[in-house]
């Protein structure tokens, strides 16, 4: 594994939907440069430099660690799909190690309450009177666990978390830490039992990272370490130390919040986003806020790359996992097997690349 893995999202299916072919100046998102951090950032070269960590315990899903380093980055949550075994909780473990922030792992099950999420108040009988019992919700990175598998209000009770960054209860709001991020991590494969999120709460996840099956030679990799004694339930003896803390994280976020944006390059933003509103095979297109997620996310990636400028690439890198679960799809287009990441690819293909 490279010392700045490069990022690359999962490759995205053919467009089949009204697709031309793609501008000679267009880049597929699976290859966007790898980061070099100067010097002059400390910053950035620590935020790179937990990606590697990371890679200590998690072996081929350079892809999805970047995902959450520039979730981290831009203030978002992220959603996590994948089959069992691919390693979301270590990813999440992982990533809270080399950081040193708190992490929570709450298993989303039929029967979980909201209180058992947020919190709630409790009878202390020698003062006579409610006190708050804080949730799990009070840490700096929740990991949310198969989160489609708890009714719809239990899902709801992280929709205030998720965008206020407080919880209320009892009238009351309460402040969570900060930095705070929710990974919610679901099975595409099993759907029985299952409560689909709204596109109100998905619209609030900044990313959707699929993880896929590791190929073959990371795959060896995987068994080479766990024949050499590796332990996933032991971070810091496989070799995980903390890199990067809560001060170099807001560090970076207020640089990144200096990265310049062309106006031409927030028009291509947009025309991405309203594309996909008069898409054909699509229902609902992306909303303002997945333009401004996009945005963020791209801002967050050209400063890990080490540029203080947006290009159109970075918004190519970004789109996908930023706008695909931000549409619903026709159910003629489902019946074609017309899939999101084919419409995203479809759209990137069509609109215009500014120069």
């Amino acid at each position: 594994m490279s010392d700045y893995p490069e990022f690359a999202p999962e490759q995205s299916e053919p467009p089949t939907e009204n697709a031309q072919s793609a501008p000679e100046s267009y880049a597929a998102p699976a290859e966007a440069p790898a980061p070099t951090p100067p010097a002059s950032s400390p910053a950035r070269s620590r935020l790179a430099a937990v990606r590697t960590e990371i890679g200590k315990a998690v072996v081929g899903q350079d892809s999805a660690i970047t995902g959450l380093v520039i979730a981290m980055l831009a203030q978002g949550h992220v959603l996590l799909e994948g089959v069992p075994g691919v390693a979301k909780t270590l990813l999440v473990r992982s990533l809270a190690a080399a950081l040193d922030v708190k992490t929570t792992r709450v298993q989303f099950t039929p029967d979980l309450m909201p209180g058992d999420v947020t919190g709630s108040m409790i009878y202390d009988a020698q003062s006579s009177a409610f006190e708050f019992r804080e949730g799990p919700v009070f840490t700096n990175l929740l990991l949310a666990d198969e989160i489609n598998r708890t009714p719809p209000k239990t899902q709801a009770s992280l929709l205030e978390a998720m965008e206020e960054r407080q919880v209320s209860v009892d009238g009351t709001p309460r402040p969570l830490p900060d930095p705070f991020m929710v990974v919610a991590t679901q099975n595409p494969v099993e759907y029985e039992g299952t409560y689909p999120l709204p596109e109100a709460q998905l619209d609030r996840f900044l990313l959707k990272l699929v993880l896929p099956v590791p190929p073959r030679e990371d795959e060896i990799e995987v068994m080479r370490r766990h024949a050499h004694q590796f332990n996933p339930r032991d971070l810091h003896g496989a070799g995980l130390r903390p890199v990067a803390s809560p001060e170099d994280l807001a560090a970076a976020r207020a640089e990144v919040a200096q990265v310049d944006v062309d106006e031409a390059v927030l028009g291509y933003v947009v025309d991405i986003v309203r594309a996909t509103r008069v898409s054909p095979s699509l229902k609902l297109g992306v909303s303002p806020r997945g333009a401004t997620a996009l945005l963020t996310a791209s801002r967050a990636w050209a400063w890990l790359s080490g540029r203080n400028f947006v290009t159109p690439d970075d918004v190519k890198a970004l789109a996908l996992p930023t706008l695909r679960h931000r549409v619903s799809l026709r159910p003629e287009a489902e019946l074609e097997g017309i899939t999101a990441q084919q419409v995203i690819s479809s759209v990137l293909s069509n609109v215009t690349v500014p120069r």
